[in-house]
């Protein structure tokens, strides 16, 4: 369930409007670690929930939001 909701904050991040060098100077996250967080196939790397708070706020996208929510039955 992680690698998908990384997999779809990596959509968010590069199919929206803002470029990922802009989100991640807003949400104050160095870009190459941005790019690692939200990379489901780097299993070195975890996408925290307020960063994935921070990429929704920002992006006014709340996809991740909407699969967790059906994933617990909402």
């Amino acid at each position: 369930m992680n690698e998908q909701i990384t997999t779809l904050t990596q959509a968010i991040i590069f199919q929206n409007s803002h470029s990922a060098y802009e989100i991640a100077k807003h949400i104050n996250k160095p870009y190459p670690t941005l790019m690692r967080e939200c990379n489901p196939h780097d299993k070195g790397a975890k996408l925290g929930a307020s960063t994935l708070f921070e990429i929704m706020k920002f992006t006014q996208n709340v996809e991740p939001l909407r699969f967790m929510a059906h994933a617990l039955g909402y």
